[in-house]
C-alpha cells in the first residue's frame, strides 16, 4: 500500500530552520506531483508548497513564498521542505501529499502522510 512517511519536525527558535523530509513507497512517485499542507492549531489545513513529477514546476503560497523552498529527489522516492526564517505562525502539523495531477489536490485520489509537528517558539 502506500506509504509516506514525514521526518525531521521539531521544536526550533524564530529565525531558525527545519528541513522536512517525505519518503513515499507503494507508488510510482516520479508520476506523482508532490505537496506540503499544514494545519495551524485550531485552524483548518491550508497549501504550502507543490513539485510537478520532473522538479521542473514548483508554487508556494504567498505566507512562504521566499523562506521556504521544496525540492524532491526521484532516485530516494523522497520530497523534501526546507523551512528558513522560521516564525511563530508557521507553528503546525505538517502533511505530506501526492497526486498524479499537479493541480487536483484538493481531490479523492490524493496519498496523506500522517502528519510531523513543527514548534516554532517566539
Amino acid at each position: 500500500q502506500v506509504q509516506l512517511v514525514e521526518s525531521g519536525g521539531g521544536l526550533v527558535q524564530a529565525g531558525g530552520s527545519l528541513r522536512l523530509s517525505c519518503a513515499a513507497s507503494g507508488l510510482p512517485f516520479r508520476n506523482y506531483a508532490m505537496a506540503w499542507f499544514r494545519q495551524p492549531p485550531g485552524k483548518e489545513r491550508e497549501f504550502v508548497a507543490k513539485i510537478s513529477w520532473s522538479g521542473a514546476n514548483t508554487y508556494y503560497a504567498d505566507s512562504v513564498k521566499g523562506r521556504f523552498t521544496i525540492s524532491r529527489d526521484n532516485a530516494k522516492n523522497t520530497v523534501y521542505l526546507q523551512m528558513n526564517s522560521l516564525k511563530p505562525e508557521d507553528t503546525a502539523v505538517y502533511y505530506c501529499a501526492a497526486n498524479q495531477g499537479y493541480n487536483t489536490f484538493a481531490s479523492a485520489g490524493t496519498y496523506w502522510g500522517q502528519g510531523i509537528q513543527v514548534t516554532v517558539s517566539s
